[in-house]
């Protein structure tokens, strides 16, 4: 499907409430535009393989941004990475692929700073030391690119990739020779040119390196005359104690000349001239010829003014060389401007706050609220209509029942019995779910489990819905609190991949939740009891599809809901099936919300042995990366057709996990782990997208929670293996995720949810923001 070039529009500056920004592979194009330093509640951009061009913005280095993903640009950002070293809130960077220069900045401040990707651009330099001393960071990828100097030395655990085309002195960790350090220092003062990157390399600068001659292994001569490179005069060629001549005209040089140069004893021409230098030239042996011919400001005192597009990478150190007279205008004004500013930054988050506090609980626009409020009072007897027309037939239909659920059904079902919960969900009677579900008929149940009993349940017109019907044995504190969680997630939450919830029963102590049918039952099922069932068993187009749908719904638990959330209990047995063979997500009595950032949460330990994820059960702290163990295990069943765990088999094939791990990297013992019920339809291209579902597997069951990826990244892996996506008719009301920003679940009830997804995503982009809860698809951003 073809996008339409665009740029981001202007408008989103007035999203003030915007956490969120994705539309990777949506064929975007411009630079990078300066309004997200403006969000105060900017969080997340991603906009990976677009066609976007330029710089970094400055203006990055005053944004709050966590998640960066530019990476994969078709054109290729360019330029320095400075402002990286201002962006002191940075979690996840993916800058890869790409056509960024110069050095890598020294990123101490920024301490939060996990995964860090810069692989194929044209970054050269020194990588700095403080890179390696982050105390969160546990994946780099640096390779493809021009790095010189030291190796650098990452603590173990830290999941480090450099390649072999980058030009590092030595093959391992360790300090280079002397010369080689020194010249080094000097091109970090210029932005380390790509043209010296290319010949600056290994570990003797008397071999091959371009612009420098030796004499006996010592550089005599450093010549980086006429190269119109912009930066400062280096006190590092000092360290070059066998340098006879240095020549520097003819580029951008400004700052002053380095008194640490006087102390070159061999030294006898310095060339300087035709570049910007300023200040007092230092006393120099009788000996040296120095030439500052076309240096305008030479033995005057001037403020600094950094050329554009040089940002030195000082370190917190003043450089020698930089110590011009500066005028205390430079000082007085931006402080003046500051403190204004700052008063005006005061006032409007003052009056914002106090906004907030006024409209607390709205989510919309002004318009769109007054409308919505005007909704809820004018379509009140609509509700009560619709509701009354959904039972009415079965409350009649009682009255020929037996005596003993007559006495009930003969009770008028008063349409006050119908209250709405602030969730838009309906409290429905008991009595018209006993109708319902032919008074909760054995040959109704759908399954049982640690909750209770699924029904089957058929309203009046046809339409299928099941019924969960707590035990009376579940009615302890525990069991209440699943209960009361299921409704709680399940009203904060709306996709077309998670079971949606229509209705509950809360009256004594009857405790009964109303879902969509899913009339094909578990993944489960057709997984392990197909033959019981006396079904066809799943192809593999059916299997990929179906983690597909999955990865989408965990997905948008993790990242794209409103809030976030943890499912903790992701399992085949809680995957369920339409008449289409999609699947969706359920049973959420045990959602946990996400904590912010990369941290855990305590909890008690829940779930099932064989999808617990070994920090959740050693520990009992949860993070999303629970889920995606468990995604990964479900993978290994949906490619191996066996349970996580299986007591009758041999112990070493027992724990699936452990098991398949070791058969990834060999294509043969792949092959022959295959649930049987594929081989006999495997072909080739088959075979590689299992191969493709194995390896994310693996990933997704890595040991440390770190080493696995998020969901956005199995979908992005699974989405290209189902098909191309196709976007729902325009005239729809409901975004791309099934979540519809302007009915309530009694409107869905008629509504019944009419249409489905085809089958793959094809990137586009979203907003998720606190004053817009309308959400579109999400993301392929591949690694």
């Amino acid at each position: 499907m073809f996008i339409r070039s665009w740029t981001l529009p202007e408008s989103i500056v007035n999203s003030s409430s915007l956490t969120t920004f994705i539309a990777s592979k949506a064929n975007v194009a411009g630079q990078i535009p300066d309004f997200f330093a403006s969000l105060p509640n900017f969080q997340t951009l991603r906009l990976s393989y677009n066609n976007l061009t330029g710089p970094l913005p400055d203006s990055f280095a005053k944004s709050g941004i966590q998640t960066l993903w530019l990476n994969n640009q078709m054109a290729g950002l360019s330029g320095p990475l400075y402002v990286l070293r201002s962006m002191t809130q940075l979690q996840t960077v993916w800058l890869h692929a790409n056509r960024f220069s110069g050095p890598i900045p020294d990123l101490s401040a920024c301490t939060e700073l996990t995964d860090l990707q810069l692989r194929d651009n044209t970054l050269t330099g020194i990588i700095p030391d403080s890179l390696a001393k982050l105390p969160n960071l546990h994946t780099v990828g640096l390779q493809n690119n021009k790095f010189q100097g030291p190796m650098p030395a990452f603590p173990q655990g830290t999941q480090v990739s450099l390649g072999t085309t980058n030009n590092f002195c030595l093959t391992s960790p360790g300090p280079c020779d002397p010369q080689v350090t020194a010249l080094l220092e000097a091109a970090h003062d210029i932005n380390y040119p790509s043209a010296l990157a290319d010949s600056w390399k290994g570990n003797d600068a008397c071999k091959q390196w371009n612009f420098v001659t030796c004499e006996k292994g010592s550089v005599t001569v450093v010549n980086l005359g006429k190269q119109n490179w912009t930066g400062m005069i280096s006190p590092s060629y000092a360290n070059l104690t066998s340098l006879k001549s240095l020549f520097l005209n003819d580029n951008n040089l400004f700052g002053t000349i380095p008194q640490s140069l006087t102390t070159l004893t061999h030294l006898q021409m310095l060339d300087l001239s035709n570049n910007n230098i300023s200040g007092k030239i230092p006393s120099f042996a009788q000996t040296v010829t120095i030439k500052v011919s076309g240096n305008v400001y030479i033995g005057k005192d001037v403020s600094i003014t950094y050329p554009p597009g040089f940002q030195p990478d000082m370190d917190g150190e003043s450089k020698e060389g930089f110590n011009s007279k500066v005028s205390p205008w430079v000082i007085v004004i931006p402080i003046v401007v500051l403190v204004i500013v700052l008063s005006v930054m005061c006032a409007i988050f003052y009056k914002r706050y106090m906004n907030k506090r006024r409209n607390k609980y709205t989510w919309v626009s002004e318009k769109s609220r007054k409308k919505s409020e005007k909704q809820i009072i004018g379509n009140a007897e609509q509700e009560k209509d619709m509701i009354k027309s959904l039972f009415s037939k079965s409350k009649s239909k009682s009255k020929s029942k037996s005596e003993s659920s007559s006495h009930a059904a003969e009770t008028p079902v008063r349409m006050s019995e119908y209250h709405i919960n602030d969730g838009g969900n309906i409290n429905i009677p008991f009595e018209a779910l006993r109708e319902a579900t032919n008074n909760f008929d054995e040959r109704a149940v759908l399954g049982k489990g640690g909750f209770g009993i699924v029904y089957r349940g058929k309203l009046h017109d046809g339409t299928l819905i099941a019924v969960k019907r707590m035990e009376s044995s579940m009615l302890s504190d525990k069991g209440l609190h699943e209960f009361k969680a299921e409704i709680e997630v399940l009203t904060k939450v709306r996709h077309r991949h998670l079971v949606a919830l229509h209705g509950f029963c809360d009256n004594g102590s009857e405790r009964l939740l109303v879902y969509e049918c899913m009339p094909q039952g578990s993944l489960g099922q057709h997984l392990f009891q197909w033959k019981d069932m006396k079904v066809p068993p799943l192809d593999w187009n059916q299997r990929v599809t179906i983690a597909l749908d999955v990865a989408r719904g965990v997905e948008y638990l993790h990242s794209l809901a409103q809030q976030s959330f943890i499912h903790r209990d992701l399992k085949p047995s809680n995957i369920l099936l339409g008449d289409d063979m999609r699947g969706k997500v359920a049973d959420f009595g045990l959602v946990r919300s996400a904590p912010d950032g990369n941290y855990s949460v305590e909890t008690r330990l829940a779930g099932t042995f064989g999808y617990l994820a070994p920090e959740y059960a050693a520990t009992g702290r949860v993070t999303t990366k629970v889920d995606v163990y468990a995604f990964g295990v479900i993978l290994m069943e949906i490619i191996t057709g066996r349970k996580a765990l299986d007591d009758s088999l041999p112990d070493e094939q027992s724990h699936l996990v452990t098991w398949f791990r070791r058969m990834i990297p060999d294509k043969d013992a792949v092959r022959s782990a295959l649930d049987p019920v594929l081989l006999s339809l495997l072909d080739e291209e088959n075979f590689s997208s299992i191969l493709k579902v194995a390896e994310l597997a693996g990933h997704c069951t890595a040991r440390e929670s770190y080493q696995r990826p998020d969901m956005s990244h199995a979908v992005s892996v699974l989405s290209p293996l189902v098909g191309r996506w196709k976007p729902a008719a325009d005239d729809e009301d409901e975004d791309s995720l099934g979540f519809d920003i302007n009915i309530g679940l009694p409107q869905v009830l008629q509504k019944w949810e009419a249409t489905e997804e085809s089958s793959s995503t094809m990137s586009n982009s979203f907003f998720n923001s606190n004053t817009n809860k309308g959400t579109s698809s999400a993301s392929s951003d591949m690694r």
